[in-house]
């Protein structure tokens, strides 16, 4: 993609941009330390602007150091490349809408910052008596379990206890097929590590949830998008880019897909799995939302039978983020795998954490507490999309459960613009394109219907669209 020249008078924004690019790229490794940048006219016609402008651009980049100009050869990059950012390996969004930026304001916020665009539930929704409960039986746990590394695979009664839970979705495994790991974010770590190498192609759902940008970004992976039907990925657009790009992995979630909120079809799921041994493409399939559906959907770790397909998950939506504890279920070869890669990552798995989840699943309290709180999501989904519905933001579709809501603005707003003025007022919004590979969802909020009754996020986002609309939608600059 080209920069699309600016008005007149932002030839400094242009500018900027130019040097964004080359430090992306710099920090990429695509320019590797004493590499020849591009000569001044054709990283203008690439960029789109004029030669002047990479003239400034190339000129500040020298002036800081960062490269060189040669005479009569051209300018090349100083010294040792900076330190390693996955952020610099993105495109570069405006910060407010960059995903690291929406993590890091809803980690950071305080108790008086509204966070209707987090991903988790309010402290007082979840299970406290239960937790404290739990923390009281391990305070009188034999002295090995509060001091001990957890073994390889993980604490065998949880696994077993897993493995029967998978079952009620059509999964048939053993607990010497599941192997606990710290979080869902870990299992799907250690699952990259295993299956992919840097370089390697690996697709996503366009849109996904945004962290599976950022991870991949890490393990220096390609990264292509598929468009996400209300009934799963875009089956025909899905086999051509098999055809094409012939990527070795793809990561998405079967129930309650996050942002939108759709569940995969058992046709779709079917299609799927067909390409997937046509072209020898492996799945990780999330399903840290399980528990939240009213209605069990199709699992493609089911009716592949954990061939092709290496399932995920976690408690921390459903129970606790503090108390870490995730999982990994795949075939019994690739268990052995991961069991070395968790070794050298981390050595052990967290016990205390797994102890704890054992013992809230066991007592019968979680499977009410679940139930009451898809209850309450029920009501809270309802009344949300009402009061959104009637400010003239539609949802995309009424999801089968879960917390998201992802909706599209009227005609001519931008989410990024509205999310940037509400957190003047202490609001955090989840703009569209932070989950969005081909940037193409521009007019796109998700909205989690858990942490969106206070009357002062409609409010704001009132004013805000009413702010943005009399202005007019900004133009939006695409970068190389």
């Amino acid at each position: 993609m080209h920069d699309r020249a600016l008005p007149n008078g932002e030839d400094g924004t242009l500018v900027e941009r130019v040097i964004a690019v080359v430090n992306q790229r710099i920090a990429g490794r695509t320019l590797a330390p004493g590499a020849k940048l591009p000569s001044l006219r054709s990283f203008a016609e690439t960029m789109g602007v004029s030669k002047s402008t990479v003239v400034e651009a190339y000129d500040r980049l020298a002036a800081d150091g960062v490269i060189q100009a040669r005479r009569g050869s051209g300018f090349y990059v100083v010294g040792h490349a900076p330190p390693f950012s996955v952020a610099d390996l993105g495109p570069r969004l405006e910060r407010a809408v960059d995903p690291f930026w929406v993590s890091r304001q809803s980690l950071d916020a305080g108790d008086g910052v509204l966070k209707p665009g987090c991903g988790w539930l309010p402290a007082d929704w979840l299970p406290e008596d239960s937790m404290r409960r739990a923390l009281r039986a391990l305070s009188r746990a034999p002295a090995e379990t509060l001091a001990d590394y957890g073994t390889p695979l993980g604490l065998a009664p949880l696994r077993q206890v897993l493995a029967r839970r998978m079952a009620l979705h059509g999964i048939e495994v053993g607990p010497d097929r599941i192997m606990l790991t710290e979080s869902g974010t870990q299992a799907l770590d250690l699952a990259c590590r295993f299956l992919v190498e840097p370089g390697d192609t690996v697709l996503v759902d366009d849109p996904c949830y945004f962290n599976f940008h950022a991870l991949l970004r890490a393990h220096r992976v390609r990264i292509v998008g598929v468009p996400y039907t209300q009934n799963g990925p875009d089956t025909v657009q899905f086999e051509q880019v098999l055809a094409e790009h012939r990527p070795r992995l793809y990561i998405t979630n079967s129930a309650l897909h996050n942002p939108t909120g759709a569940t995969l079809s058992p046709v779709v799921a079917h299609r799927v799995l067909k390409l997937a041994d046509q072209f020898g493409l492996t799945i990780i399939e999330d399903d840290i939302f399980a528990d939240f559906e009213l209605e069990p959907a199709p699992r493609l770790a089911a009716f592949d039978g954990l061939d092709r397909v290496v399932q995920i998950g976690s408690f921390s939506k459903s129970l606790s983020a503090s108390v870490r504890c995730g999982y990994i279920a795949a075939r019994r070869d690739w268990i052995e795998g991961l069991i070395d890669l968790k070794i050298a990552a981390s050595f052990g798995t967290g016990r205390l954490a797994a102890e704890m989840v054992l013992t809230i699943l066991r007592d019968g309290s979680y499977r009410k507490y679940m139930d009451g709180l898809r209850t309450r999501l029920s009501r809270a989904m309802g009344e949300t999309s009402a009061r959104l519905k009637a400010m003239g933001i539609q949802p995309w579709i009424e999801p089968r459960g879960g917390m998201f809501l992802w909706c599209v603005l009227p005609e001519g707003l931008d989410s990024s613009v509205i999310a940037r003025q509400l957190l003047a007022e202490d609001i955090v919004l989840a703009p569209g394109n932070v989950y969005s590979l081909s940037q193409s969802a521009g007019r796109f909020l998700r909205f989690n219907v858990a942490q969106s009754g206070d009357p002062r996020l409609f409010s704001a986002l009132g004013r805000a669209m009413a702010a943005a609309a009399r202005r007019g939608a900004p133009a939006q600059i695409e970068l190389a």
